[in-house]
């Protein structure tokens, strides 16, 4: 079984951008999955916020970054519903 190593990245900023957002949301994080999943939702939605602001995310801290602010506006908008 060969894995991608795009999808690795995306697994290990996925969890970074998970802990930080629930850092910076609630002061602890979710746990291991819980992070993934937010943290991945948070890159795609920090992906679409940067193309409409005509930003560009590059290297693994820029995608970090992007994927954060996705994470926690995601986040932010769970609240509001919650």
């Amino acid at each position: 079984m060969v894995i991608s190593t795009s999808l690795v990245w995306t697994i290990i900023i996925g969890i970074a951008a998970g802990f930080i957002a629930g850092k910076i949301m609630r002061g602890r994080g979710f746990g291991l999955l819980i992070n993934l999943v937010v943290g991945v939702i948070g890159s795609y939605a920090g992906g679409f916020i940067y193309e409409q602001l005509g930003l560009r995310a590059e290297g693994f801290a820029g995608l970090l970054i992007m994927s954060t602010v996705g994470a926690v506006i995601f986040l932010a908008i769970l609240r509001v519903f919650r």
